[in-house]
């Protein structure tokens, strides 16, 4: 196994959107952990690729994680439940030539958990952020998160996944990254 760096590593940001936000369980919690991880994405330029459910009906990402993207993200719209069943996300993908998928987002039990499962037999390494996924029940994401672990897919903090991607105390960026998370 390959370990995830800043150049093999894509996050995927699945489907944090106004209406949906608002009904998760721990939605303020998860929601910080996501800002963390996307302002250490941008500070790491790690790209990130962003899908939404049906946003029509749904909503948009919401406007404060839009915020943090970085010029230039993709946001793409999907009726599918895993991000790996819309045309548009292989495509987009596919171009990044990435080893390595960070998920976080929401539901955990619904298109996270099938977005991870399509990942991993489609031979990517997986991480998701644990403490970056939520569902409208408490129960659900513990209940992913094991099935994630069952299925091959790695389970890491987001505050892991930023010093996993720093690797050194003598990167540039390491000073960003540990007042971010202090």
């Amino acid at each position: 196994m390959n370990l995830p760096t800043i150049e093999n590593s894509v996050l995927i940001l699945v489907d944090v959107q106004e209406r949906l936000m608002r009904a998760m369980d721990q939605a303020d919690a998860v929601l910080n952990r996501i800002e963390l991880l996307l302002k250490g994405c941008a500070a790491l330029h790690v790209d990130v690729i962003v899908t939404e459910q049906y946003p029509q009906g749904l909503g948009a990402t919401l406007p404060e994680l839009t915020a943090l993207l970085p010029a230039g993200t993709p946001v793409l719209p999907k009726t599918e439940f895993s991000v790996f069943g819309n045309d548009d996300f292989r495509s987009v993908l596919s171009a990044k030539r990435r080893e390595w998928l960070f998920f976080c987002g929401i539901e955990s039990h619904v298109c996270v958990q099938q977005s991870v499962f399509d990942a991993l037999n489609a031979g990517f390494q997986v991480a998701v952020a644990g403490d970056a996924v939520t569902s409208r029940k408490a129960s659900d994401p513990a209940l992913a998160l094991s099935s994630f672990r069952h299925a091959g897919a790695q389970v890491w903090s987001v505050e892991s996944i930023l010093f996993q991607w720093l690797r050194t105390a003598k990167h540039p960026e390491f000073r960003t990254i540990s007042r971010l998370v202090r």
